[in-house]
Parts: C-alpha cells; sequence; structure tokens
C-alpha cells in the first residue's frame, strides 16, 4: 500500500462488514461503533466506483433470516469523497428501504472530516433519520496515525433517540499492516440509558491487490427493536466480523464478509458477497 496513497484515504463515520460509507443502518449496535475503517483511493483527480452487495443472516430463537440488497456508489475530487447508498432489506419479517449520502471534505493535508445522512421508510428496525459528523486529524512525522472526534443522532419509528459521541484511532504501519480501535458513549431516550461500545479491528494486504479485515465490538446497547411494538433495552451485546476484499484486474474487484452478532434474545450469523468497479 503506497504511503502517499494513503494519506488520499477517506474514513468512514460508520461501518459494518464490508467496509461501507458513513452510512450504518444499525440504531445501537456493536457494529456501529465510529471507526476509521479506510476507503483507500490511488489517483490524484476524479474516481468514480460501484458496488453492489447481497448478504444473508441467519437468526436463532425463532426470528426468522434476513435478507439484505445494497447499491453503493462513491465519487471523488480532489477535496470531496462523496458518497451514496440505496440498500432494500427483509428483517424481521418486514421489508424495509435505506438510503444514505455522505460528504468527507480534506481541509488540507493533517486536517479533514465528513457528515453524513441517511433515512429508512418507516420499517421499525431502520432509522426515521440519522445524522452524523465527525473531524480527522493526522500525526507523527509520516502521518501514520489517524484519529477521530465523531457525534451522532439517530431518531427511530418507535420514537426513541440515541445521541453518541465517538473517539477512533488507526495506526499505518509499513504495509501490510493496519490497527484500529474505537469507542462509542450513547445515550438513548426515554429512559435517559447510558451505554458504552468499544471495538478493535486489524487489516492486512494491500490496495488493489488483497485486504483482509477483522473486527472485534462489544459493549452495551439502549434500544434494539424486534417488532414493531417490541424493544429489548439496555442489554449487552458482542460481534466478531471478517471481510475480503480482493481486486480482480486494476479496476475491478470482489469483497466477501462473515460476521456473527449475541445479545441476550437471539444470535445472529451471516455472510455477504460484493462485486465494485472503478470508472
Amino acid at each position: 500500500m503506497n504511503r502517499k496513497n494513503i494519506y488520499l484515504a477517506a474514513f468512514a463515520l460508520t461501518v459494518w462488514i464490508p467496509a461501507t460509507p458513513a452510512l450504518a443502518q444499525y440504531s445501537n449496535s456493536t457494529q456501529d461503533v465510529a471507526t476509521p475503517t479506510p476507503q483507500i483511493q490511488t489517483a490524484e483527480e476524479g474516481q468514480r466506483r460501484l458496488e453492489l452487495t447481497v448478504g444473508g443472516q441467519n437468526l436463532s430463537a425463532g426470528y426468522g433470516d434476513w435478507s439484505d440488497l445494497t447499491l453503493r456508489g462513491m465519487y471523488k475530487t480532489s477535496s470531496h469523497l462523496l458518497q451514496s447508498e440505496i440498500s432494500v432489506n427483509r428483517r424481521f419479517g418486514q421489508n424495509g428501504t435505506f438510503v444514505g449520502i455522505s460528504d468527507t471534505y480534506t481541509f488540507n493535508e493533517d486536517w479533514f472530516g465528513s457528515v453524513a445522512l441517511g433515512a429508512g421508510n418507516g420499517a421499525f428496525y431502520l432509522p426515521n433519520y440519522r445524522m452524523d459528523a465527525a473531524i480527522y486529524k493526522k500525526w507523527l512525522e509520516q502521518r501514520s496515525l489517524v484519529t477521530s472526534l465523531g457525534a451522532g443522532y439517530y431518531k427511530a419509528p418507535d420514537g426513541h433517540v440515541d445521541k453518541s459521541i465517538s473517539l477512533g484511532a488507526a495506526y499505518y504501519f509499513d504495509a501490510p499492516w493496519i490497527v484500529e480501535g474505537g469507542l462509542r458513549l450513547n445515550s438513548s431516550n426515554p429512559g435517559s440509558i447510558k451505554t458504552q461500545q468499544q471495538f478493535v479491528a486489524a487489516t492486512y494486504g494491500r490496495d488493489k491487490q488483497d485486504l483482509v479485515t477483522v473486527r472485534h465490538g462489544w459493549g452495551g446497547e439502549g434500544y434494539l427493536s424486534i417488532a414493531s411494538n417490541a424493544q429489548l433495552v439496555n442489554f449487552k451485546s458482542r460481534e466478531t466480523s471478517l471481510s475480503w476484499r480482493h481486486w480482480i484486474d486494476a479496476r475491478t474487484g470482489i469483497s466477501v464478509g462473515a460476521n456473527h452478532y449475541i445479545n441476550p434474545l437471539y444470535r445472529r450469523s451471516g455472510v455477504s458477497f460484493g462485486i465494485f468497479h472503478d470508472f
């Protein structure tokens, strides 16, 4: 991974596996802790990318299977990284659609920031709307350490609201290693429920070849909707995931992901497959 290209990287504000823009659908799960997972850029001029991903999840305790189909787009200029997505889902027996947009802006060689907006179509497991923002700073002589400070607001169809503050850091060793960590403090209402989540992650590989990421997140969740009139409230959960991005050639590649999530009510395991192309 070329060091120059690393510092053209734009970092996602929230992430699920496989790595995606700052547009997380989930309300308050361990997979939704802010993380500076890189969206690697290798061109000085504008770059466009489309990625189509399909995924499935199996839930225990009779909660049925999930399915997801997501189309993501990216456009990069000299200062902006614009990202968008539309995701069609079926979870807990109900169909839902999520749409999100984000912009990551480079202020100078040391500072960049991001803002993201997302909304669901009314499905109980998606947000009515969510807003996220973060600021990032590069440190050390080679700018190999990147730290982040973020804030988020999530309004759910059941009326509960999440407000969060997140801290994150990523260190770029000489290729091929990147290590990451993050912490999110969340306040959910009604009930003024305070929770804390954290994650650690490591990425091995080189851009335009292969990137393998393993991630583990754990902590508390405030609200998790399991039906239109039922929520799991103030509980612990954890999730482990593995993702692989492989470039077939300089412009086209595939992504494969797997994850396992546990809370007191059910276990959820799944896989995803995607294909992406740069224009």
